[in-house]
């Protein structure tokens, strides 16, 4: 049962909140165990054969409530809201103070501040790329150069940095002039649980764009050797419980982004708008009392 919309009081003004630019739904098959340990376990896991349907969200958005920046956000698993199901975001990254405190006290959202290093590689012809028929595919319109572009994600936490992962992505130059039909869908979320928000939220996305399947991206993460980790374990057996917590969250988190791509969705020309999210009674009412 939801008991009403939460009181929103950021700069974002008043909901709908208004998000335009393109985005990656990149769709992984995420491993349930991984899931729950990101998940409420208050909340039930969709998941079969021992996995569930989790991945990234990656936006660029040219214009929103704060302006111009961009987004990445972690999705671990699917949890069950008959007669649907919702998403879970185990860790929401943007380049926008705004964005992050926003998406902290008004949507529950785990949000923190990252630096996104963006880098465009043309990628160059093979060799055997010759003759008529590929001059003739140079001169059409539906013919495009690949080109990579590399895209660091960088949390930032205080002086200290934590490098996220690397997103290698297939992007064509120029742009065919087919970019998918025109669709219109809702991904329901949920949120909270959370330092700034221990409620758990509902909300949920109207999306306006148009879509195509694309290359899955490629996901790389520089894990510590195993020698470092030895060589710092009295440090880290030192480490305060928060500082484990978090250590423990980003693993979870690297889990999920080096799972399995099963299928990548390219969101062009997209409009979306984010509803004031609602807080749901029906969990957490023990998991709020004070021991």
């Amino acid at each position: 049962m939801e008991t009403g919309e939460k009181n929103c009081s950021s700069g974002y003004g008043k909901p709908p909140w208004t998000f335009t630019g393109r985005a990656l739904y990149q769709l992984h098959l995420v491993k349930a165990k991984t899931a729950r340990a990101c998940i409420p376990k208050e909340l039930r896991l969709v998941e079969a054969f021992g996995y569930t349907l989790g991945g990234f969200f990656l936006a660029n958005y040219d214009d929103s409530p704060a302006g111009s920046f961009d987004e990445l956000v972690v999705i671990s698993g699917i949890v069950w809201n008959r007669p649907t199901s919702c998403a879970w975001a185990a860790k929401v990254l943007v380049n926008s103070d705004e964005a992050c405190d926003h998406g902290r006290k008004e949507v529950g959202l785990p949000s923190q501040a990252a630096r996104f290093t963006k880098r465009i590689e043309a990628v160059p012809k093979r060799q055997s790329e010759r003759g008529l028929l590929n001059s003739l595919r140079e001169n059409s319109n539906f013919h495009n150069q690949k080109n990579q572009e590399h895209i660091q994600v960088t949390e930032m936490k205080g002086p200290t940095s934590i490098d996220v992962c690397n997103i290698n992505l297939s992007i064509s130059v120029p742009f065919t002039k087919w970019m998918g039909p025109v669709i219109k869908m809702s991904l329901p979320s949920y949120s909270g649980h959370s330092e700034y928000t221990p409620e758990l939220l509902k909300y949920s996305c109207q999306i306006r764009c148009r879509v195509r399947a694309v290359k899955p991206a490629v996901v790389s993460v520089e894990l510590p050797a195993s020698t470092d980790r030895a060589q710092d374990a009295d440090h880290h057996s030192h480490n305060t419980r928060a500082g484990e917590d978090a250590e423990h969250e980003q693993s979870l988190c690297t889990s999920v982004l080096l799972s399995k791509p099963i299928l990548a969705l390219e969101f062009s020309c997209m409009e979306m708008e984010v509803q004031a999210p609602t807080v749901v009674s029906q969990y957490f009412k023990h998991s709020l009392r004070t021991p």
